[in-house]
């Protein structure tokens, strides 16, 4: 199969033959001709398999073919992302699609001035691609109209509810015209997403082109057991061992990734780190010098888990898991993208083994253990599997205290120096699901 024969024009074949793109993938092959016919749309697939090229390359096509030149202040397609840095990976690939087609393209979020994206709407833009809040900031201000909306597209919208877009959600949904076609792209789906597609989609064609919420193949992962307080020194030691050049490092928090960067440059290591309390200048500084390699190393906190597209990155490690088990496979999937082989190593202390657990059993296998010589945990990371499982040690009988004495006695809780207990269940968060009303249904 070619794009040819999946219906495409000649301008936007030019294109995907500039950009080395051969044949379609697997999710490309079956989107294409389904949003070409004007199907709403329900695709997941892995990260790295073109799912941007999925929807964006016949949607070029439709604006092109269909429809009235966009008018002043106003969007024909609406492509919405969770990050500031996802918008930007996927304008820049729409952008390169359409490079020999007469449509305008351009993406607005937060974090930078709204003035320069309110005097660039003034003329309407064909595609625009935004983060929901700073959509509804220039939809208020009158900047934006949406009545000549022909095509929405939701863009990692698992992700938007774990960040908490649920009620920004519902309100785009009462701003776009009844009538359009509706497009929901993702590597995956989790129960809520599916509620949200049965509102949102009308007859959505749905696609899975492999296991729903497994990782890619491509990407080699394994586990070290470690001690929280040593992870730091673990991680500079496999750096060092393994001779890394160029690693993506997941941490937690935003505290988290500043102390690491902090420690890696005090041994003279080029480090830096991105999170969401960074100017997103600063931010975009960071992953342009990551990219052409002047930094080593880049730590980030899960903003940069989607819409980072680095070619062949070899290297991908979780200093910290993930809260939400779906993240590990957005992380993770920053490698071995495209067919290319990579590489997933995850620093797991005690207090992170229910974590590991969601992951293992959301992905259907158990991670391969490798235990560091020198830095064996104190604190005994229990076993787990695939189904969900976490293996505790059974525990030694209590010890009589050895000294006499009489009266009354608190002997305490008696815990053997080799026996950690697990700790408690972490709690998922709740992801609000958007309620969209649509009127009263008529009586058949």
């Amino acid at each position: 199969m070619t794009f040819a024969t999946l219906g495409l024009i000649e301008p936007l074949l030019r294109a995907l033959e500039t950009l080395g793109y051969q044949t379609p993938t697997p999710v490309q092959a079956q989107a294409i001709p389904a949003v070409l016919a004007g199907r709403d749309l329900m695709a997941a697939a892995q990260t790295g398999t073109g799912k941007t090229a999925g929807f964006a390359v016949p949607l070029l096509q439709l604006l092109t073919l269909e429809g009235p030149k966009v008018a002043a202040n106003s969007a024909r397609a609406l492509i919405l992302c969770p990050t500031r840095e996802l918008a930007e990976q996927v304008h820049a690939s729409v952008a390169e699609y359409a490079q020999n087609l007469p449509l305008t393209t351009y993406a607005v979020y937060g974090g930078v001035s709204i003035n320069p994206q309110m005097m660039k709407l003034r003329k309407g833009v064909d595609i625009l691609v935004a983060t929901p809040g700073r959509l509804i900031d220039l939809f208020r201000q009158n900047a934006l109209k949406l009545n000549q909306l022909q095509t929405l597209v939701l863009d990692e919208a698992d992700r938007m509810l774990d960040l908490g877009f649920s009620e920004e959600l519902a309100n785009i949904y009462r701003m776009l015209p009844k009538k359009r076609q509706t497009l929901l792209f993702s590597a995956t789906f989790s129960d809520e997403i599916r509620l949200l597609a049965g509102q949102m989609l009308n007859d959505p064609l749905t696609i899975e082109v492999s296991p729903r919420n497994v990782a890619a193949n491509t990407v080699k992962q394994w586990v070290v057991p470690v001690d929280k307080k040593r992870k730091a020194e673990l991680f500079v030691h496999l750096m060092r061992k393994g001779r890394w050049k160029q690693v993506l490092v997941f941490a937690k928090t935003r505290n988290g990734v500043d102390a690491l960067v902090d420690k890696l440059q005090g041994l003279g290591i080029n480090a830096d780190g991105i999170h969401g309390d960074k100017p997103q200048a600063t931010r975009q500084r960071a992953l342009d010098r990551f990219k052409s390699s002047d930094v080593q190393i880049l730590v980030a906190t899960d903003v940069a888990a989607r819409g980072l597209d680095i070619e062949d990155l070899p290297l991908v490690v979780n200093f910290d898991l993930p809260i939400v088990a779906e993240d590990y496979i957005h992380r993770i999937g920053r490698t071995g993208r495209a067919g290319n082989t990579g590489e997933a190593i995850s620093l797991v202390c005690a207090d992170e083994v229910n974590m590991l657990s969601a992951i293992e059993m959301l992905t259907r296998q158990t991670l391969t253990r490798h235990m560091e010589q020198d830095f064996e945990p104190e604190h005994r990371v229990p076993d787990t599997d695939a189904s969900g499982q976490v293996v505790k040690k059974p525990k030694k009988p209590k010890k009589p205290k050895s000294s006499g004495g009489g009266g009354k006695r608190n002997l305490g809780k008696w815990v053997d120096s080799g026996e950690v207990t697990p700790a408690e269940p972490s709690i998922k968060p709740v992801r609000k699901v958007p309620v969209f009303n649509t009127g009263p249904r008529k009586k058949k």
